[in-house]
């Protein structure tokens, strides 16, 4: 990751910043990478898996400890980068087109990283348990991804 949160200090510090909207978004730029990419420390392109692990960790680190509400994380991570990029806002409502995602927001899992889709297996969350997990994600109207 680039850059680092390297002491408990900056955890406090962007926590400080969500909460007071300094930062507005919570998203990742998902660009996995290859084990044979990564192997060579000196040499590795910076990254790591984000896509499967955001929700839930954005929610046991925020939502469960009581940092932010429900809402707050649905604006971070779902209106205000479809807002700052200029696309619409989805709304479940009869006539439009589905894009969204059901999640268990109190499921435990533990992750390992063996288990994860990406290209890519390095995450910084291998062995934690999480609270909260994607289960169904819908984009045009057209379902992506199902683990149910």
């Amino acid at each position: 990751m680039n850059p680092p949160l390297r002491t408990p200090e900056d955890v406090k510090a962007i926590i400080a910043a969500i909460k007071d909207g300094t930062i507005d978004c919570i998203i990742t730029d998902h660009a996995p990478h290859a084990a044979n990419e990564k192997a060579d420390f000196e040499k590795a392109p910076n990254g790591v898996v984000g896509l499967e692990t955001s929700l839930a960790a954005t929610l046991t680190a925020l939502y469960h400890t009581g940092e932010i509400s429900l809402n707050k994380v649905v604006e971070l991570m779902c209106v205000n980068p479809r807002r700052i990029l200029g696309l619409e806002i989805p709304a479940i409502q009869v006539g439009k087109t589905a894009d969204l995602v059901i999640a268990d927001i109190n499921r435990k899992w533990t992750v390992d990283p063996e288990k994860l889709r990406s290209k890519s297996h390095n995450t910084v969350f291998k062995g934690m348990t999480l609270t909260g997990k994607p289960l169904v994600t819908i984009s045009k109207g057209v379902i992506r991804y199902d683990a149910r």
